[in-house]
């Protein structure tokens, strides 16, 4: 998944990742993301940069010891923005080239749900983490790119809530909002590679990983994504990507734990 991921980033991208939670919705969020920026810039982007929470290129050669607020805070970086709102004005210019979504549920046209579960009759479940700057993520950003496992309960046909709007909801497309932004560009799973270039912006299956079946992916999507015909396989991580990761990027699990 962050070889797929590290291709897409170029020289001079700015990446935006935030700062994530625990666990497999850590790796997914920000472990992956964080290991696709170094290796774009060990290779082909040397001049890309990442914005990770408040940080503008934190040292990521020298990780802190936990991620605790303290810890993250006095991290080694190359600029650290006192206000969230700054960060804010900067995506809502259109500053940011790149950024890392996750999420509970992703539909067909890439709207994101990470703020309630319902009930069958629409009632509220469970509530979720909150919209946090994701909305501003699809609105604004050059290139969204949604990670997340392949299941039935995070791909369905329609979101619970709609905490940020993709390529269309119900008919009604992006451009009614003036949104500025493209919307999300790819989503990455475990299983499979899925775009946006179907009709009306719904996605696509891109490619699928190596020695998984098309049927074992349709079996983990609530709804039938679209293909142009036979889906390529997805170019597996050359042998130099996997030990700058397993000796570098990565050495003591801290960002690919789960």
């Amino acid at each position: 998944m962050a070889s797929v991921i590290a291709r897409e980033i170029q020289d001079d991208d700015l990446v935006f990742t935030g700062v994530g939670t625990a666990g497999r919705p850590f790796t997914l969020a920000v472990g992956l993301p964080v290991v696709a920026v170094k290796l774009a810039q060990s290779a082909h982007a040397p001049n890309a940069s990442l914005y990770w929470g408040n940080l503008l290129s934190p040292d990521l050669d020298k990780m802190p010891e936990s991620w605790l607020q303290d810890s993250f805070t006095r991290w080694r970086c190359a600029s650290q923005l006192t206000e969230t709102s700054q960060k804010i004005d900067m995506l809502a210019h259109g500053r940011f080239d790149v950024s890392f979504e996750s999420a509970a549920q992703v539909d067909r046209y890439g709207n994101l749900n990470i703020t309630r579960i319902n009930n069958p009759d629409g009632s509220i479940r469970a509530r979720l983490i909150g919209c946090l700057a994701q909305p501003e993520h699809l609105a604004f950003v050059r290139k969204p790119i949604i990670v997340v496992d392949l299941s039935r309960r995070t791909f369905v046909e329609e979101v619970d809530f709609v905490t940020s709007f993709g390529h269309q909801r119900r008919g009604v497309s992006r451009e009614r909002y003036n949104l500025s932004g493209p919307g999300p560009q790819l989503c990455v799973t475990d299983k499979a590679v899925f775009d946006f270039k179907g009709t009306g912006g719904s996605m696509r299956l891109r490619s699928l990983h190596p020695g998984v079946a098309l049927e074992e992916v349709h079996d983990l999507m609530g709804f039938m994504p679209e293909s142009d015909g036979s889906p390529k396989s997805t170019p597996e991580p050359t042998p130099e990507q996997v030990q700058l990761i397993r000796t570098h990027i990565d050495k003591d699990r801290s960002l690919l734990r789960a």
